[in-house]
């Protein structure tokens, strides 16, 4: 048996959504040590899923399958490590896998479930057949690093992370078909100072964009995109975000990404409501009164909003997280987690 383990993963935003610059997206982001996703693996004679409340489920027979009430596991995360494995038992040539998902993220929340979960279906998937996992080289076929190759980036190393971005030329308007791109490259990775902190407050709302929804939204944004904007977001990474990660500056680094989080937010405002999608903004601008909180805005397509602190503010960053979660009127959960110092851990 293998098990492959990993962290959430905070994305800051792009750099270029512009098709008038060399190259496209380019993202900021950092690996997270909790919450995570746990999966194990062993060799079998088919595919199949075990959930941690012990049910079992197997692709060819899914529908037959019922989720008991007692399940805690949402059966869309069910099908997607179904999915997932059936992939990497296809890429690596193997017979099949028997996966438990021990822990898994909340899905389409900002957190990079869909990255993390496939990256250690497939991990463990490998592991447990004795192959290597080639995570980067095969993540495009799961349909991973479309664009940001964050999730890819913190899986393999942790820390903070900026990718290169891809050749406008090749993506233009729409992203090739799963499997016909490369994760983007690392420009820059830095470790995580000691003492910095993450607050995550999760708003109890929908889910962010995805699947079609966010292609349309994507799409839609790289058409309208200034490209003035761009050139903005470039001076803040190299002045402001870069040598604050390298100096261990952590209220510097939290007002840069926080800025860089605002001018994605004029890109996407006019597909998601705003700058950042309701009531995201309400618990951004709370927090953002708070001197406890260095910075704040939403990850990815939300609702998880982050706030960038460090140990000696944690408990007071905590505590604006709740009273931002009671003046914005949404139930939501609070936590102040650590960056994560290192990649996945896979083992036997």
């Amino acid at each position: 048996m293998a098990r492959a383990s990993t962290g959430a993963r905070l994305h800051f935003g792009f750099c270029n959504l512009s098709l008038s610059h060399e190259r496209l997206y380019g993202a900021l982001g950092v690996g997270l040590r909790e919450p995570r996703v746990v999966v194990d693996a062993e060799p079998a004679d088919r595919v199949s899923v075990r959930t941690a409340d012990g049910d079992d489920f197997a692709a060819d027979s899914r529908d037959s399958n019922s989720t008991d009430s007692t399940n805690s596991t949402d059966p869309a995360v069910i099908d997607d490590v179904l999915a997932y494995a059936g992939i990497a038992t296809d890429l690596l040539g193997v017979e099949g896998a028997r996966v438990t998902l021990r822990e898994s993220l909340p899905r389409h929340a900002g957190l990079g479930s869909g990255t993390q979960l496939a990256a250690a279906t497939l991990a463990a998937v490998a592991v447990a057949h004795g192959v290597e996992p080639r995570i980067r080289a095969r993540a495009p076929v799961l349909g991973r690093g479309g664009r940001s190759g964050v999730g890819v980036a913190t899986f393999e190393t942790g820390g903070f992370v900026l990718d290169a971005g891809h050749p406008t030329a090749r993506f233009t308007t729409d992203r090739p078909a799963d499997g016909e791109w490369t994760v983007p490259p690392v420009a820059a990775r830095h470790e995580v100072p000691d003492d910095w902190r993450f607050l995550l407050v999760r708003p109890d709302v929908g889910p962010g964009r995805n699947g079609d929804a966010e292609d349309d939204a994507m799409r839609t944004a790289v058409e309208r995109a200034d490209p003035g904007l761009a050139d903005r977001i470039g001076g803040i990474v190299t002045r402001r975000v870069l040598p604050a990660v390298a100096t261990g500056n952590a209220e510097r680094f939290g007002a840069a990404v926080a800025e860089i989080g605002r001018l994605n937010g004029a890109w996407y405002a006019d597909e998601q409501g705003g700058v950042y999608r309701p009531p995201v903004g309400d618990v951004v601008a709370s927090l953002s009164g708070s001197a406890a909180v260095f910075g704040a805005g939403q990850s990815s397509w939300g609702p998880t909003v982050y706030g960038v602190t460090d140990a000696a503010n944690a408990d007071a960053a905590a505590n604006a997280g709740e009273r931002a979660l009671d003046e914005a009127g949404v139930a939501g959960s609070v936590s102040v987690v650590r960056a994560a110092d290192r990649g996945a851990r896979v083992t036997e």
